[in-house]
């Protein structure tokens, strides 16, 4: 994938190697499962990973202990030449109901393929409903896990935190695109003053007008809020994409037509809500997917997935072909 946005092309010293081989070889307790790359500390010159690298990251929280089996992400490094501020990063939130049963390691083949096109990728890990989540801390999970990228780059300086995109599936693109705007919240909502903020977001199946969802049978997002729209209202107003817009954060939301679990419309609703208000907003609806395959590598539009997310991460949204 070629440089943009006028990155540096200045190459690693042998300093920068060294810190990046203690970073791969010292991992956590909590480490990625999978085998990781190793650099050699010698190197004087552009570094080189064989392979896709991943490391573990335990990230603090601003309110409470973490848990370390919950507060983590992993950054996948792709392999090949690795110089200062040359690989654009791309954060994934998993999706799940905002609930236990499924986690960051379903993003895994995900992050994988967007490594194997160049990307750098930091797969988050929250807590959820069912093992410590639910309101705010899910909510205050993400935004500190968002905000730990700063950090990441202090590791790894060959990404990119200046101008990048955050994906989401289902829950996670709820997640993914409040995360995008949590510049627009006051200083006493929950994910407010980020220190970190993608500055465009990839949609996948994702409840984006929570209070339509609510009031048309979702009882997840209900559950995740902690009430329904008429009971906490100002929950929802802090939380709900449709009503925090940033005109100028672009925003792509694919959509299974045969999705049953999350409606197309509320990717449609939002959409236009986002165009009224001047943003840079497409909807792309992808023929016979449903709610889960939409991501699935068995899918034939798999590759059409993949494909709108590098162009996001391009800044490139004239290359989304939207029906």
């Amino acid at each position: 994938m070629s440089l943009r946005r006028g990155a540096s092309r200045r190459p690693y010293t042998a300093a920068i190697a060294l810190s990046l081989a203690s970073a791969l070889t010292a991992l956590p307790a909590c480490a990625s499962p999978e085998p990781v790359a190793k650099v050699d500390p010698t190197l004087d010159g552009p570094a080189r990973l064989d392979e896709v690298a991943v490391q573990r990251f335990e990230y603090p929280t601003r309110v409470g202990e973490p848990d370390p089996e919950q507060n983590w992400a992993d950054l996948y490094i792709p392999a090949g030449e690795e110089e200062v501020d040359s690989l654009p990063l791309a954060v994934i939130i998993h999706g799940g109901a905002w609930q236990s049963e499924i986690g960051a390691d379903a993003f895994d083949p995900l992050a994988r393929e967007l490594a194997a096109r160049g990307m750098a990728v930091y797969n988050i890990e929250y807590r959820r409903l069912g093992s410590g989540g639910g309101w705010p801390t899910t909510f205050r999970d993400v935004a500190d896990a968002l905000d730990h990228v700063v950090k990441v780059d202090e590791v790894f300086p060959q990404i990119t935190i200046d101008d990048e995109v955050v994906v989401g599936h289902s829950a996670g693109a709820q997640l993914a695109v409040w995360g995008g705007t949590r510049h627009l919240l006051d200083d006493d909502e929950v994910g407010s003053r980020p220190r970190f903020r993608p500055t465009r977001v990839v949609s996948i199946a994702g409840p984006l007008d929570a209070v339509y969802a609510a009031e048309n049978g979702d009882d997840r997002i209900v559950k995740a809020i902690g009430g329904t729209p008429s009971q906490v209202p100002d929950r929802y107003a802090m939380v709900d994409p449709i009503q925090n817009i940033a005109p100028d954060t672009p925003v792509v939301a694919l959509h299974g037509s045969e999705d049953t679990v999350v409606s197309p419309e509320n990717s449609r609703r939002y959409v236009t809500s986002a165009r009224r208000a001047g943003g840079d907003a497409k909807l792309m609806v992808i023929d016979g997917e449903n709610h889960v395959s939409i991501v699935s590598g068995d899918s034939p539009n798999y590759s059409k997935v993949l494909d709108t997310i590098v162009s996001v991460s391009d800044s490139d949204l004239d290359k989304v072909v939207t029906p």
